[in-house]
């Protein structure tokens, strides 16, 4: 089992915008990976974006620039 580390985890209002933001990362070479969304956080969406912490200015430069809207972007233990 992975050790937990403080993430960004990023929410999403729909299934739809979660895989719009993996293809729009994969395309721009973002990091991060699309995760089940963790329970200690309740979304409208069961798919989150998990990156580090330091990628935070990063993802949400790209995400304004595709019009991609996020839920919400928590820091948690992932």
């Amino acid at each position: 089992m992975r050790k937990k580390e403080l993430k960004l985890v990023v929410t999403f209002h729909t299934t739809a915008d979660a895989m719009a933001m993996e293809k729009a990362c994969k395309e721009q070479q973002v990091p991060g990976r699309i995760i089940p969304v963790p329970r200690m956080i309740s979304a409208g969406c069961g798919l989150a974006w998990c990156a580090d912490l330091e990628d935070r200015e990063q993802i949400a430069a790209m995400m304004k620039e595709t019009g991609i809207e996020e839920e919400a972007m928590h820091e948690c233990m992932v």
